[in-house]
C-alpha cells in the first residue's frame, strides 16, 4: 500500500465528463497533481452555467465545486467558434442543435450549417478558459485562457478526442481526432489553459 496522496496536491475537477476527465488528468499529472472527480467524492451537483462569458461560466462551476468539496477546484468552459457562422456555436457548443444531440449529432448539425461553404472560409478556433477556485473564504478565483486556431473539415475523421475534434482540422491537414493524445496535449486550447493554471498553483504553493 502506498502513501495517500498529499492533500495539498489534490485538485477537484468540476466535471464528470469522461473525455474531459481523461484530458485533465493527463495534463495535471506532470505537475504532480492528483485529480479527483465529484463522483469519487460522492458529490452530485448541478450548476447552472448562466454566465455571459467562458470565464464567468468557468468561475461559477469552480466556485460551486470548491465549496461543495472543501478543496481547490478546477473548471473549464470552452467552445468552438466558426467564423462563417459569426462565431457560433461558441459558449453554446455543448448544447448546439438542441439538448437531445450527442457529440456525433452536434458535429453533423455543424456540418449541415456549413454545407457549401468553401474551405478557405471554414476558419475556426477552439477557445477554453480554465478557472481555479479555492475553499478559503475571501480568496478570489483565477482564470487562464487558451486558443487553438484551425478549420472545419467537410466530414468527420479520426477516433480520438471528443466533441468537435473529428472535424477540427489542424495545420497539417489531420483532424484533432487523428492526432495522438501527446500531440493534442501540446497544442490544444484546453492544454494551454490547464497548464497555465497548474503552473500558477505550483508557484503559489498549492
Amino acid at each position: 500500500m502506498g502513501e495517500p496522496p498529499d492533500e495539498a496536491r489534490r485538485i477537484l475537477l468540476a466535471t464528470n465528463n469522461p473525455g474531459k476527465v481523461r484530458e485533465f488528468r493527463r495534463l495535471l499529472e506532470p505537475f504532480g497533481f492528483v485529480a479527483v472527480t465529484p463522483a469519487e467524492l460522492g458529490i452530485a451537483l448541478e450548476v447552472a452555467e448562466d454566465g455571459r462569458s467562458y470565464a464567468e461560466n468557468a468561475v461559477i462551476k469552480a466556485r460551486a465545486f470548491a465549496e461543495a468539496g472543501g478543496m481547490t477546484a478546477l473548471a473549464d468552459d470552452s467552445g468552438i467558434e466558426v467564423d462563417a457562422l459569426g462565431g457560433r456555436p461558441g459558449m453554446y457548443s455543448a448544447r448546439y442543435g438542441g439538448s437531445g444531440l450527442d457529440d456525433r449529432g452536434r458535429v453533423e448539425w455543424l456540418l449541415s450549417e456549413l454545407a457549401g461553404v468553401p474551405e478557405e472560409q471554414r476558419t475556426a478556433r477552439y477557445r477554453a478558459v480554465a478557472a481555479v477556485a479555492f475553499p478559503e473564504a475571501g480568496r478570489e478565483p483565477v482564470t487562464f485562457e487558451g486558443v487553438q486556431e484551425g478549420k472545419i473539415g467537410c466530414e468527420p475523421r479520426g477516433e480520438r478526442g471528443f466533441g468537435y475534434d473529428p472535424v477540427f482540422v489542424l495545420d497539417d491537414g489531420r483532424t484533432q481526432a487523428e492526432a495522438s493524445d501527446e500531440e493534442k496535449d501540446r497544442i490544444s486550447h484546453r492544454a494551454q489553459a490547464v497548464k497555465a493554471a497548474a503552473g500558477y498553483l505550483l508557484e503559489c504553493g498549492r
